[in-house]
């Protein structure tokens, strides 16, 4: 395949990572919205209830640091480099903006699902974690 075959087929929301991550979220017991389009950088998922954004960021995309599938292709590096640098510097100023209305910005990386879907107590873990930064916004 060329590269803008794979890119064509790249999804932007309800990607199995992200349905993963809404449905441990579901079971634990919140309820959601999913890409609101109403605030900055429309959270995958976005928590009224606890003001409360969480997106699911692939690891390429959003240049996760210090990560393996966190590369700048070597074919046209310089589009590459310049479009990456650019998504996270949107980040940056989209999570800022929930931040200043006060809304609880939380990051869930796509190597980090992987890893849950291989081990039970890696998702324990990190639904148990991603249960104490939601809920310690209400106390």
């Amino acid at each position: 395949m060329t590269r803008s075959e794979n890119m064509s087929k790249v999804k932007n929301k309800n990607t199995k990572l992200e349905v993963y991550i809404r449905k441990l979220l579901w079971h634990e017991g919140f309820r959601y919205r999913t890409n609101y389009k109403n605030l900055s950088g429309k959270p995958d998922i976005y928590l009224p209830k606890h003001k409360t954004a969480i997106f699911v960021n692939g690891c390429f995309w959003h240049m996760h640091e210090d990560c393996k599938f966190s590369t700048v292709p070597r074919t046209n590096y310089d589009f590459w480099k310049a479009k990456l640098e650019g998504n996270v510097e949107r980040d940056g100023k989209n999570y800022k903006e929930l931040k200043d209305m006060g809304i609880n910005v939380i990051v869930v990386w796509g190597c980090e699902i992987k890893e849950m879907i291989k081990d039970y107590n890696k998702e324990r873990n990190t639904i148990h974690r991603l249960t104490l930064e939601i809920v310690e916004r209400l106390s």
